[in-house]
């Protein structure tokens, strides 16, 4: 009896303990003050950054970030990791550039840079879903590759001439779309409407809820009839494919490619996710988390610029951020007794 009484009260207790316990329990709210205060101190600190130029750079800024850091949530969900989405934005941007440096028309040039990011996506599933290697391994031996196929492309030269749909090609990936008054940067569009689909796909899917099951617990997974290889190939293809567009875009942006496109992006990514709630651990993450964590990086990146710090300091707070992050999913998993 007494143990029957205990057990309904800590039911009771995690089913009726009220909105704000459970709003301050999760990180998301944490990030998101974060993110609050951090802006309400630069503007308090600094004239510069609520100016609408400097917010239109932030804003365009970690959408970049924040679109790949969408496809890297779903990996990590899967208690996988992709260490090539660099090397894999460097791929779609000189599939872009050499297709229209030759004078080919940019309604070529897009379907064939998603082609490329989704060929390198759907190799890195393949071999770890069907082969069966490690994540980390794979897509560190990829990210190496990838980035040696991007030099051999270029010919480890600089390119910015575009042929004809040159200035489509800027308007797309360097423009905005005035709202209210308000100048939009189109990443910043692409970012939210791929967020939103994202987060739908994540929660009211099948999909969504494979990837899930497949980081909970992948032996249950099996067992219940998830297809565990098809949804893994998908995750580092969907990945794959945000990389492509975000190489696409910066393209637009730059005006510009180099081999050093998407160097060290992969940190960046992997430090958005896990800091807006995704566990490298698999299991948990959501669309929001990683559009979050993405804007609180941006955010110190250009604070940093703006207070005259030295933007070298900005690995050392991404990897602070990453410790921090993991280490307090440790610890509430720990006081849950997951």
């Amino acid at each position: 009896m007494t143990t029957d009484t205990s057990l309904k009260d800590a039911i009771d207790q995690q089913t009726h303990r009220g909105f704000l316990p459970w709003l301050i329990s999760r990180q998301i709210f944490w990030i998101l003050l974060a993110v609050i205060i951090a802006i309400v101190a630069m503007m308090l600190l600094t004239k510069t950054f609520a100016t609408p130029q400097n917010l239109f750079n932030v804003t365009r800024n970690f959408a970049f970030v924040g679109i790949v850091g969408l496809g890297m949530t779903a990996v990590i969900i899967t208690g996988g990791i992709d260490l090539s989405v660099g090397a894999t934005v460097l791929i779609s941007a000189m599939t872009t550039t050499i297709i229209m440096h030759a004078g080919l028309p940019i309604t070529l040039a897009i379907p064939a840079s998603i082609a490329a990011s989704l060929l390198v996506g759907l190799i890195n599933g393949v071999l770890i879903a069907i082969v069966g290697m490690p994540a980390f391994v794979v897509t560190l031996g990829m990210m190496s590759i990838a980035r040696s196929i991007g030099m051999v492309m270029s010919n480890n030269a600089l390119i910015y001439e575009f042929g004809p749909d040159q200035p489509i090609l800027f308007s797309i990936g360097g423009g905005s779309v005035v709202v209210g008054g308000l100048p939009i940067p189109n990443p910043l569009i692409v970012m939210v409407v791929l967020a939103l689909i994202t987060g739908f796909a994540l929660r009211w899917t099948r999909w969504g809820r494979h990837l899930y099951a497949i980081g909970g617990n992948e032996k249950a997974a099996i067992l219940t009839g998830v297809p565990v290889k098809a949804v893994k190939i998908s995750v580092y293809m969907f990945v794959a494919f945000c990389a492509g567009l975000t190489g696409f875009l910066q393209t637009g942006w730059l005006g510009s490619v180099t081999t050093g496109f998407g160097t060290g992006l992969e940190l960046t990514v992997v430090a958005a996710t896990v800091i807006g709630g995704a566990s490298l651990a698999g299991g948990t993450g959501t669309a929001l988390g990683a559009v979050v964590g993405a804007a609180l990086i941006e955010i110190i990146r250009n604070s940093l610029t703006l207070l005259g710090i030295s933007t070298f300091w900005q690995g050392t707070f991404v990897g602070s951020f990453i410790i921090l992050a993991v280490a307090s999913n440790l610890l509430r998993n720990k006081d849950t007794g997951e």
